[in-house]
C-alpha cells in the first residue's frame, strides 16, 4: 500500500508502471535505472542529500539531528536551501539522480523530488511561494539484509537548469529542494531481521549531475505552478469537478504573454484494492483551454528489468518470470521504476486566464478508494 500523510494515500502492494507512450507528446528523458547506465561523474555534479535518513510517516516528527543545511519538514520530508554556491555549480543541461536504499520498510512507496521557490528573506512555509515537483519514483519491495540493497533513478530536467540558471528567479527567491520518501516500518517490524522496533525506514540520496550541450533561454523564463501533488477521483469533493466524474479542472493566470509554453505532466494511478486503479490501465486526456492535447495510457511495458531490485518476496513479481504481454494487460507502474515526466508542447500563449483539465472518463475507483496522482505546471519564456 502506497502510504502518504497529508493526503491519506495508503499503498501495500502494487504492481505496474509508467510506459513512456509513443503518443503525440515529448517525455522528459527519465532515464530506466541500471546503475551500469548512469553517467559519469562530471566535474559540477554534487549531492543535495546523501543518505539522508526517513522514518516512520505516520509517526510523530523525530528529534534526531539532521546534517547542516537540511531541515526536516516532516519523517517523510525534508528540504535544502540551494546556496548561491550550489547555484554557480549549474550547467544549462542537468540530471537528477536518486539513489534509495532500503533500511525498515520492505513494501513498494512512493517519492519525489521538488522545488520550492520562496521570496527572499522570507521562512520557508508550504503556503508561501511557489512548489512544483520535478521528479517521482516508486521505491521496489526491497530487504534490506539482501544485495542489491540501492535502487537508482535517473531524469533528465534540462528545463530545470533553465529555471534555476535564470537570474531574475535567482534574485527573486530562495530556492530550496524538497525530497520525499513516505514509507511505514510495520511489516519489516516483523518480516526483517534486525527490523524489529526500528522506525527507520529509508535511505536516500539526490545529487545534481551537469551535463554539457544545453541552452540557456535567451529572454527571462516563465514559471507557473498548475498542480503540486494533487489527488484526482470520483467521490471526493475538491478532487473532481463533480462527483461521479473523474476530471478535475485548473485555471492558470498569465500576467504577460509567453513564448514556447510548455506543460510538464506527471500522474501516477493508485489503489491496491481488488480492482484498484493500480491495477487498471485507463486512457488518460489532457486539455488545455477546453482543446485536446494529449492522449495516453499509461504502463504497458514489462517490469522484468526491475525484478532484480525486489528482493523481498512480493505477491507482484512472484517467483517466476512474467511475460511481457502480462504485464501489459495491467501494469501501470513497477516498482523500482520512474514515473515519466510528460511534456505537452503548447506554444505561444496570450495573458490572461487559462485552463488546464486532466479527465480519466473510464476510472472506477472501487469501494471509493484509490486516486490519480498528478502535478502539472507550465514554462515557457
Amino acid at each position: 500500500m502506497l502510504m502518504f500523510s497529508a493526503i491519506t494515500l495508503l499503498l501495500v502492494s502494487c504492481k505496474r508502471h509508467e510506459n513512456v507512450e509513443s503518443e503525440r507528446l515529448s517525455l522528459s528523458k527519465n532515464a530506466t535505472l541500471a546503475l551500469a547506465n548512469t553517467p559519469a561523474a562530471a566535474p559540477n555534479t554534487f549531492k543535495v542529500f546523501d543518505q539522508i535518513l526517513f522514518y516512520d510517516g505516520y509517526a510523530a516528527t523525530v528529534t534526531a539531528p539532521v546534517p547542516a543545511g537540511i531541515t526536516r519538514v516532516s519523517n517523510a520530508k525534508y528540504i535544502k536551501k540551494l546556496t548561491a554556491t550550489d547555484l554557480s555549480k549549474l550547467s544549462n543541461s542537468l540530471d537528477i539522480k536518486v539513489s534509495i536504499t532500503p533500511y525498515c520498510d520492505n513494501y513498494d512507496r512512493i517519492g519525489f523530488v521538488g522545488l520550492s521557490f520562496i521570496p527572499k528573506n522570507t521562512s520557508f512555509s508550504e503556503s508561501i511561494g511557489k512548489h512544483i515537483e520535478v521528479a517521482r519514483f516508486i521505491t521496489p519491495f526491497m530487504d534490506k539484509n539482501k544485495t542489491p540493497n540501492v535502487v537508482p533513478y535517473l531524469f533528465s530536467t534540462d528545463n530545470v537548469a533553465n529555471l534555476l540558471r535564470d537570474a531574475t528567479w535567482r534574485s527573486t527567491y530562495d530556492i530550496y529542494v524538497v525530497f520525499s520518501v513516505f514509507g511505514v516500518p510495520y511489516a519489516a517490524n516483523t518480516e526483517i531481521a534486525g527490523c524489529s522496533g526500528r522506525n527507520e525506514t529509508a535511505y536516500g540520496t539526490v545529487e545534481f549531475i551537469n551535463k554539457s550541450g544545453g541552452t540557456d533561454p535567451a529572454t527571462v523564463v516563465q514559471m507557473f505552478p498548475i498542480a503540486n501533488n494533487k489527488l484526482l477521483d470520483n467521490y471526493t469533493a475538491g478532487n473532481t469537478d463533480q462527483i461521479g466524474t473523474s476530471k478535475k479542472t485548473y485555471t492558470v493566470n498569465l500576467p504577460s504573454a509567453i513564448t514556447d509554453a510548455r506543460l510538464y505532466l506527471i500522474t501516477s494511478a493508485h489503489g491496491a484494492n481488488s480492482g484498484g486503479e493500480e491495477y487498471n490501465r485507463r486512457d488518460h486526456y489532457i486539455y488545455f483551454d477546453n482543446v485536446q492535447k494529449l492522449t495516453y495510457k499509461p504502463g504497458g511495458k514489462s517490469c522484468e528489468p526491475y525484478r532484480q531490485y525486489n528482493t523481498q518476496d512480493n505477491f507482484i513479481y512472484g517467483r517466476v518470470p512474467r511475460s511481457a504481454a502480462d504485464w501489459a494487460a495491467s501494469s501501470n507502474w513497477c516498482p523500482g521504476d520512474v514515473i515519466p515526466t510528460r511534456v505537452i508542447n503548447l506554444g505561444n500563449l496570450a495573458a490572461g486566464n487559462h485552463s488546464f483539465r486532466i479527465d480519466v472518463p473510464t476510472a472506477v475507483f472501487n469501494q471509493q478508494q484509490g486516486n490519480i496522482l498528478h502535478s502539472v505546471y507550465l514554462q515557457g519564456r
